[in-house]
């Protein structure tokens, strides 16, 4: 295979033909090709672009660089949900029980946090005893039983994403639509679900820093899907302040029971109730959207989605105690409160910010071989509109670390902006496309 002549073409604004793409894929999982001659491509890529066709191929070749999951023991049609990360989004421990008290079977394979984003594994590990890795006889059973199981991704999967991603953090080449969009797909499609739900962050909390930058990554995804033949819906949704109160890691599954017991963040909440309506749909378990709205706030208020909760955690060795006794979950040595300094409202709350606050503090990770504080995190008190007095909390920082505690208040405060007059309330959910 003749690297150059294909950076070449690619140099010149060419489109590769799909032997090309799957030949460049085959020489990245098996080490053929040098990093420097993938760099180049990447670049080449990111200055030209890929079509529609280009960027399935390259989807699907890079699905293919390794093993993918066989659902089909799991009977009905398996949905998968996948957040694009922000901060404090803890939707798949909401979502997924609302799904599956209606009937819809969660089969999930979900990833670590790296930087400000957390991770649903990381947030599942600060449940005491919870075991994110099973057998597929494990998997399948708690499916089966639970109606839902929640897993880490094997090194098996999508091989070929792993090297590139890489390359692309070193290399300048992270912010190119096709390069995102094969890279979120190629791993979800390996996982075997028939229908997914994308939730597409914008703002400053997300990579997508304005929504025409999220619908058009939600558009290319939804095109990919239904290249694969897949049910694909993109649900576009703000992340310029964090979702919900809680950021951490079992500040944030405390905030997701809580939400399943009908007490949560009126943010959390809606997000949750649009997204499994929209699981539910696709599942084939309403006839509607509307219908699965309806179908998921029942299972939310009968309780039956906690019950869901309960029975997953247990299955898959976690003390499910926590649900009823939040002293279960590992507690921090020191807390501080941010103060307000301003009087009027809250004008606005930097997601990126409080991302960063909550890294400090030891929640989130800077390499993927950092540990991390499972108890760390912040519980903001305010949110954009409240009204608030100068010297009044805010919010309060967690940490194990009275040094780290310093930093995260620090950034935690510089997140915050004050008016006098009241803000306009952020709108959540933006566009649906489908």
């Amino acid at each position: 295979m003749d690297m150059v002549s294909i950076i070449e073409k690619k140099k010149g604004g060419q489109a590769l033909t799909d032997e090309e793409i799957r030949g460049f894929v085959a020489g990245v999982t098996d080490g053929s090709i040098p990093d420097y001659q993938i760099s180049a491509l990447l670049m080449a890529i990111c200055f030209q672009g890929m079509d529609r066709r280009e960027t399935f191929c390259l989807t699907d070749a890079m699905l293919h660089s390794g093993q993918t999951m066989d659902l089909h023991e799991i009977k009905g049609i398996k949905v998968d949900k996948h957040s694009t990360g922000g901060v404090g989004d803890k939707t798949t421990l909401i979502v997924a029980p609302i799904a599956a008290a209606c009937g819809v079977p969660i089969a999930k394979m979900s990833g670590r946090g790296l930087g400000f984003t957390g991770g649903t594994i990381d947030k599942l590990e600060s449940i005491p005893g919870f075991r994110v890795q099973l057998t597929p006889e494990e998997f399948l059973q708690t499916v089966e039983t639970a109606g839902m199981s929640v897993v880490g991704q094997t090194h098996d999967v999508a091989p070929a994403d792993k090297k590139l991603y890489a390359l692309r953090d070193v290399t300048g080449t992270v912010n190119n639509i096709s390069l995102i969009a094969s890279s979120i797909m190629s791993k979800k499609l390996a996982s075997g679900s028939d229908a997914i739900v994308l939730d597409v962050k914008c703002g400053q909390g997300s990579f997508n820093k304005t929504q025409k930058a999220a619908e058009d990554l939600g558009r290319l995804m939804v095109d990919i899907g239904t290249d694969a033949g897949k049910k694909v819906v993109a649900v576009i949704t703000d992340m310029d302040q964090p979702l919900g109160d809680a950021v951490g890691n079992s500040l944030e599954v405390i905030e997701a029971i809580d939400t399943l017991k009908g007490k949560g963040p009126k943010d959390m909440t809606e997000l949750a109730l649009t997204l499994s309506g929209y699981m539910i749909y696709c599942g084939q378990k309403a006839a509607s959207p509307e219908e699965g709205r309806a179908k998921a706030e029942e299972a939310l208020s009968s309780g039956r989605a906690l019950d869901v909760l309960r029975k997953f955690v247990s299955m898959q060795g976690g003390n499910a105690a926590c649900i009823d006794d939040y002293g279960v979950f590992k507690q921090p040595l020191y807390k501080a409160e941010v103060k307000a300094s301003g009087s009027g409202y809250v004008a606005g709350i930097k997601a990126d910010s409080i991302g960063l606050a909550s890294q400090h503090l030891g929640a989130g990770r800077k390499t993927k071989e950092d540990a991390i504080d499972l108890s760390a995190g912040i519980l903001l008190l305010k949110k954009t509109g409240d009204a608030v007095k100068a010297g009044e909390p805010v919010a309060v920082c967690y940490s194990d670390d009275e040094e780290k505690l310093a930093a995260g208040v620090a950034e935690a405060a510089s997140a915050y902006t004050f008016s006098a007059e009241r803000p306009e309330t952020p709108i959540l959910i933006k566009e649906i496309i489908e």
